[in-house]
C-alpha cells in the first residue's frame, strides 16, 4: 500500500473512530407531560384531531421508554386508556342496536316467508311418482330385476322402507 499524506490520514482517522466508544443518545423526552394535556383524557380522546392523538400517543410513548416508577399517574391512566379503553374498535355499542338488529332480522325472516308462500301457492302439484303408491311399486321392480345387490333392496338382511319416502295419495 502506497504511503501518501491521503491515505495516511485516511487510516488514523479510521483509528481514532475505532478507538472511541460510541455513546447512544435517546431522542426520548424526559420531562413529564403537562397534567392539562392528560387531564379528562377518556371525554377528549375521541373529539381530538388525529395530528393530535398522534403527538400525544408518540409523547407517551416515547415516556414509557424510559423508568416507569418516574412516569406520573396522569401519564400511566393516560397510557392505559389510550391502550385499552373503550374507544375505536373496542367501542360500546350505541344505544338501541340490539333491538335495531333483531327488527331487521325478523323483518328478513317475514319477508323470506312471505316470498316462500307466494311462490309455494303459484307452484304445480307434486308429480305422480311422489306418492307411497308409486314408490312401493319401484321397490317391487327393483326387487324383481335384482338391483344393487349388495347392499340395496335384493342384499342379504335389508331391512330399510326402499324408495318408500311420501304419504300415501289416498291420504
Amino acid at each position: 500500500m502506497l504511503r501518501t499524506p491521503t491515505v495516511s490520514a485516511l487510516v488514523r482517522n479510521v483509528a481514532v473512530r475505532a478507538a472511541k466508544p460510541t455513546v447512544a443518545v435517546r431522542a426520548a423526552s424526559t420531562t413529564a407531560l403537562s397534567n392539562p394535556t392528560l387531564a379528562n383524557i377518556e371525554k377528549r380522546w375521541e373529539q381530538m384531531p388525529m395530528q393530535e392523538q398522534a403527538e400525544l400517543w408518540m409523547a407517551l410513548r416515547d415516556r414509557m421508554k424510559e423508568n416507569w416508577a418516574e412516569l406520573t399517574l396522569q401519564e400511566k391512566k393516560a397510557a392505559y386508556y389510550i391502550a385499552f379503553g373503550p374507544h375505536g374498535p373496542r367501542a360500546l355499542p350505541p344505544p338501541g342496536e340490539q333491538k335495531k338488529v333483531f327488527a331487521y332480522t325478523a323483518a328478513g325472516v317475514l319477508l323470506s316467508l312471505i316470498i316462500f308462500a307466494t311462490m309455494r301457492s303459484f307452484a304445480k302439484p307434486a308429480p305422480s311418482t311422489m306418492t307411497k303408491e308409486w314408490q312401493e311399486a319401484t321397490n317391487e321392480y327393483l326387487t324383481a330385476q335384482k338391483s344393487d345387490p349388495i347392499t340395496g333392496l335384493t342384499s342379504e338382511g335389508y331391512n330399510g322402507k326402499g324408495h318408500v319416502q311420501s304419504p300415501s295419495a289416498k291420504a
